[in-house]
């Protein structure tokens, strides 16, 4: 402890890791002034500038495990909090999550333990993410877990406007920093392990659509009246709309690669790249996102979305 018995920077960031919702806490609200001091400076006196300040905060904390000097905590988080800043004023409707530059970063290999804390407290945010609302984890993930980060593109994957895709993600700032209180004396989600598990699930219906076992493959990942929505927007019931998807992309050439998985336990993003036919190399988009949420372990809903390049 420090001389005054208050703990220093490097305690809180070790505890923050361990998964001390107390010490996380402590941490934020001692840093809060120096990056709201930031935001205003680059911002005035604006709803932005608290906006800037708690996205901010997600960003950190989604990667504090990243930090390699914790007594550096300070001055990381207001790198942060500025290229947030940066990224406001550059366009209003663009957003893009950011995170610290390279050279704010000390270029040190993590020891095991950190390697470990690290873990911790990925499992500790995914746990506090599980607490949101559907609506709400949805943003959160694609804002911050995905390629599809513009507030326009969220709006597109999620049908709705963009006011409203603004409105759930102050929503969910506001909610994550009590579902992370209420989570942190709870049993964790085993993230790395339900990321592993979905994207096996994820390779093998892939490689199941050359191999000509798709339909046998969806029977058992979904619900029998699973919904779809297509990326030109078409929409069906049950599992023929992607079936017909699947098969056409097929008879033109074309073949998905997985590129990222962000999963939950009822909502899943896979990202994976469109790869054309050689005879065709303009024929498909560069990428598809699959949005899935899912009840009881199966697969209801499916909504794939082309994200802008």
């Amino acid at each position: 402890m420090g001389s005054d018995d208050a703990p220093t920077d490097i305690e809180l960031v070790m505890a923050a890791r361990g998964g001390d919702a107390a010490g996380l806490g402590v941490l934020l609200e001692r840093h809060r002034p120096g990056m709201r001091a930031v935001a205003l400076s680059m911002l005035g006196w604006s709803p932005d500038a608290e906006d800037v300040v708690q996205d901010a905060i997600l960003v950190g904390l989604s990667r504090l495990g990243e930090l390699r000097d914790p007594a550096a905590v300070g001055p990381w988080l207001r790198a942060i909090t500025r290229n947030a800043a940066r990224m406001r004023l550059r366009s209003a409707d663009r957003e893009t999550p950011i995170s610290p530059r390279a050279d704010d970063l000390p270029t040190r290999e993590p020891t095991p333990q950190e390697a470990l804390d690290d873990h911790a407290l990925r499992d500790w945010v995914w746990t506090a993410l599980e607490a949101l609302s559907e609506p709400l984890q949805t943003v959160v993930l694609a804002r911050y877990f995905s390629t599809a980060t513009s507030y326009d593109q969220i709006a597109a994957l999620c049908e709705v406007p963009v006011g409203t895709i603004r409105s759930r993600l102050n929503q969910a700032r506001r909610k994550l920093g009590d579902a992370l209180r209420a989570s942190a004396a709870s049993a964790h989600v085993d993230t790395a392990a339900l990321t592993d598990q979905r994207r096996r699930e994820a390779e093998d219906m892939l490689s199941s659509a050359a191999n000509g076992r798709f339909r046998s493959t969806l029977a058992a990942a979904t619900v029998p009246d699973v919904r779809l929505v297509g990326p030109q927007g078409q929409r069906g019931r049950g599992r023929d709309t992607l079936t017909d998807i699947m098969d056409s992309d097929l008879a033109a050439g074309v073949s998905q690669r997985l590129n990222g998985v962000a999963a939950g336990r009822r909502i899943t993003i896979l990202e994976c790249d469109l790869l054309s036919p050689p005879w065709d190399p303009q024929h498909c988009p560069p990428a598809v996102l699959w949005l899935m949420t899912l009840g009881d372990e199966r697969i209801e809903t499916i909504r794939l979305f082309h994200p802008n390049p």
